[in-house]
């Protein structure tokens, strides 16, 4: 079976050949400026710059030894190593993302490690979470809720195309150890680890992990999702955990969100839910009714969330919905009839109606277009 292998990448490959008994001060520049981006390091700590250059080459010099020399060089090659049985062309067919933070030192190890791989034959892509660091808890929360949006994008797919997903969580910084693991337990099939100076392996399967979604308001989340802060109000019952709060309303947590991408599969592909600034015509929702396929549902349902979420910030002003993915504009010779897209084949007409939008059809432009009565181009 092949795998997808998502590993978290940290510094290990510069730190470690670092001599502690004479560079002690090196160490302790890099742990200073750890959270700085490259640019921020080229203008303001051009010893910093000088100490990630000697590093490299001794780092490159080492990837260039042997497979035990390489394996103490490197934690996240540690644990690939291990994954495969130090036989890499096991993994030729399988495909490695490499998880990385936006800063100077993590960006140079990715490359590093990103170069090694592939010229051991193996398939790998680095991700870099906008603005990924842990300088501060915005700019750590929002790069793991960009992560979690990623993974929520990538991983199903290949899932669904007979791919065993693989969290090696051997390198990488502490903090998003922490967090990768609890994703994992959501996502993976297998979390691998390895004991410090230790070379085997240890496998921990995902665990039988069953979200109460009994909790959940799925209007409200599917809402928060899309960007929206709701009324405290509406949200009764629902954990702390799930929801940060700001004087009277709120929005979902790290952790409401990963609750919300493993359950909305089952809460947004059934009855069609009622969101604000939208209504539904007989004929949208006979449209809707006819869909079989649970995917289909999700997303016209997240689509539905982000136009209403967007028409109540607007109070109903539906030119906020243009210059989007959604592409909204008017139906060329009719009387005002628009439509949005959902997917690049699939769209729904509507027309405005005082401050909401009614929805007519949904479906592949020609189902449209011929239920709305206008000739093809």
């Amino acid at each position: 079976m092949n795998r997808l292998v998502i590993s978290t990448v940290g510094t290990s490959l510069l730190t470690n050949q670092i001599d502690r008994e004479f560079e002690e001060n090196w160490a302790n520049r890099l742990r200073d400026t750890a959270n700085l981006s490259q640019g921020e390091i080229a203008k303001h700590h051009e010893d910093v710059s000088s100490i990630i250059i000697s590093l490299q080459e001794r780092a490159a010099d080492k990837l260039n030894g042997k497979i035990e020399d390489i394996r103490e060089a490197s934690a996240e090659l540690n644990g690939i190593y291990g994954l495969y049985k130090e036989q890499l062309n096991q993994g030729d067919r399988d495909i490695h993302w490499l998880i990385v933070s936006d800063t100077a030192q993590d960006q140079v190890t990715a490359k590093m490690l990103e170069e090694f791989l592939r010229q051991q034959g193996l398939n790998v892509d680095v991700y870099t979470p906008p603005g990924f660091s842990a300088r501060s808890t915005e700019a750590f929360t929002n790069g793991i809720d960009e992560l979690l949006n990623w993974i929520d994008e990538t991983v199903p797919g290949y899932k669904d195309s007979g791919y065993q997903i693989c969290f090696n969580l051997v390198g990488g910084f502490k903090a998003i150890q922490g967090c990768a693991n609890t994703i994992g337990m959501f996502y993976a099939d297998e979390i691998i680890y390895i004991f410090e100076g230790s070379r085997d392996i240890i496998t921990i399967p995902r665990l039988p992990i069953k979200v109460d979604i009994s909790v959940i308001k799925p209007v409200q989340f599917a809402l928060m999702a899309a960007g929206a802060w709701v009324a405290v109000s509406e949200l009764k019952n629902v954990p702390e955990t799930l929801i940060f709060k700001v004087d009277d309303t709120a929005t979902l947590t790290t952790w409401g969100r990963l609750i919300w991408n493993r359950s909305k599969e089952d809460l947004l592909s059934g009855d069609l839910l009622q969101f604000p600034k939208l209504k539904y015509e007989s004929s949208f929702k006979r449209d809707y009714d006819n869909i079989t396929e649970k995917n289909e549902r999700v997303k016209l349902q997240e689509t539905l969330a982000q136009v209403s979420y967007k028409l109540q910030e607007s109070n109903g002003d539906t030119s906020v919905l243009a210059n989007t993915g959604l592409k909204y504009d008017p139906y060329e010779g009719t009387k005002g009839v628009d439509h949005f897209r959902v997917t690049l084949s699939l769209r729904i007409s509507c027309k405005v109606i005082g401050n909401d939008l009614s929805l007519r059809y949904y479906g592949t432009h020609n189902h449209v277009q011929r239920s709305e009565g206008i000739k093809g181009k």
